[in-house]
């Protein structure tokens, strides 16, 4: 299975309501700095992966392209129960709670 793959395999496996960051789901690939590397692997996501949810490290939207801009992503990841800040639009309230915490088994489980 190639980075790509690995990426999408385990995005598909973040729960609803619940995000990772970008450098959150490298390092759990092995990829400890592959943040933009997983942002790009998303960019070109089959329809299939819930891209929306992975945010920057600061727990905000911060993708670019128009394929998925980020109006997109924060309606997403509304209508999943995220919330955002009342005085940014792009930046998640709750940010520590929305954020995956996987468990020893779904660790051992990953790609």
């Amino acid at each position: 299975m190639n980075f790509n793959e690995r990426v999408y395999a385990l995005v598909r496996r973040i729960p609803r309501g619940k995000v990772l960051t970008y450098g959150r789901v490298a390092a759990l690939l092995g990829v400890p700095r592959g943040a933009r590397a997983v942002g790009w692997a998303l960019h070109g996501a089959p329809a299939d992966v819930p891209w929306q949810r992975v945010v920057n490290a600061r727990g905000c939207i911060s993708t670019r392209c128009p394929e998925h801009p980020p109006q997109l992503q924060r309606a997403l990841l509304l209508a999943e129960g995220v919330r955002f800040k009342a005085d940014d639009s792009f930046a998640i309230a709750d940010f520590p709670e929305v954020l995956w915490l996987l468990t020893p088994e779904e660790l051992a489980a990953l790609p």
